[in-house]
């Protein structure tokens, strides 16, 4: 929206119903794909997030900027671990994009389903690039809206014959099990010989052990609930390790932090070839997300909308 002299902006509100109507697989993990290289190389600004907690309520408040030459924005995120209790997301947020040109804002997005599908998709990005194309069985530890999104978006990439999955809570697997086509089990039944292993909890303590994991197995630990908390244990994070954000993971995973992991490369460096993986390795992927797969999300929607109402 172009203003001029001191005419005032009024920026629009994108809201969640709207930004499923136009948000695929399909486009966001190519788009995840080019911003974890974009990344790597140097060609965004983004300092590492900023989480408070919010010590009444157990919950995590944190503040993610990111700019480059074609998307510049920032996104408000809250992480209560406890709503699942309520029936509330866990994760809400609020992006906020502006123009690159100009510094001008543009539209505020609804952020919960870009953080859920973004996650997702760079986890996407991720198996598409390091596992055999005949893997077959996904193992998934956790069963909430990240369990259910990555299944999903793993299907894109890949076409599993197995899908099992594990939950605390034993009736969320059952359900989420009848809706894929799945089977619920054990952590350690569901782990082990599975090719594809997705760790998406809120875990303080790990849930994934390392002598679970068949050699070879490619591994994406996605949850997160504190600088000082791990999903998985020692014996996993001793593979080859690749990151989302060297510095990012430094401050913020408590699966590096707690055990001293060696990082081996940043997925954009692997994605673009600079550091390549061994077929046979066992990989972890420590993902604890980036504002600027956010801003990437939220330009996608912004620009499907913005051709959509030409268009029509």
């Amino acid at each position: 929206m172009k203003t001029s002299g001191n005419q005032r902006i009024q920026m629009r509100f994108i809201d969640e119903a709207t930004i499923t109507k136009v948000l695929s697989m399909r486009d966001l993990i190519p788009a995840m794909r080019q911003t974890m290289i974009d990344f790597s190389r140097g060609r965004i600004e983004q300092p590492p997030r900023r989480m408070s907690t919010v010590q009444p309520h157990r919950g995590f408040f944190g503040s993610m900027p990111a700019a480059s030459a074609h998307a510049l924005g920032a996104k408000l995120v809250t992480f209560y671990p406890n709503n699942a209790k309520k029936n509330l997301p866990t994760v809400m947020a609020a992006i906020v994009l502006f123009r690159p040109e100009t510094g001008e804002p543009l539209v505020t997005l609804d952020g919960r389903l870009i953080t859920e599908m973004r996650t997702a998709a760079v986890t996407a990005a991720y198996i598409d690039a390091v596992a055999a194309p005949d893997v077959k069985v996904l193992a998934v530890l956790g069963a909430g809206a990240q369990g259910r999104r990555h299944i999903e978006a793993l299907s894109h990439v890949r076409k599993f014959e197995e899908i099992r999955i594990w939950s605390r809570t034993p009736q969320r697997a059952e359900q989420l099990a009848a809706e894929v086509g799945g089977k619920a089990m054990s952590r350690e039944q569901a782990v082990r010989g599975a090719d594809v292993v997705v760790v998406a909890t809120s875990a303080t303590e790990p849930v994934l052990e390392g002598q679970w994991l068949r050699p070879g197995a490619k591994v994406a630990s996605v949850g997160w609930a504190g600088a000082d908390s791990a999903e998985v244990d020692a014996a996993t994070i001793s593979h080859v390790v690749i990151v989302d954000s060297r510095e990012g993971t430094l401050a913020e995973s408590g699966n590096i932090r707690q055990f001293n992991a060696q990082i081996y490369a940043e997925l954009g460096e692997v994605l673009d070839g600079t550091r390549p993986v061994n077929p046979d390795a066992t990989v972890i992927f420590d993902s604890i997300g980036m504002a600027c797969e956010d801003i990437a999300a939220a330009m996608l929607v912004y620009e499907k909308l913005q051709a959509a109402s030409k268009s029509a």
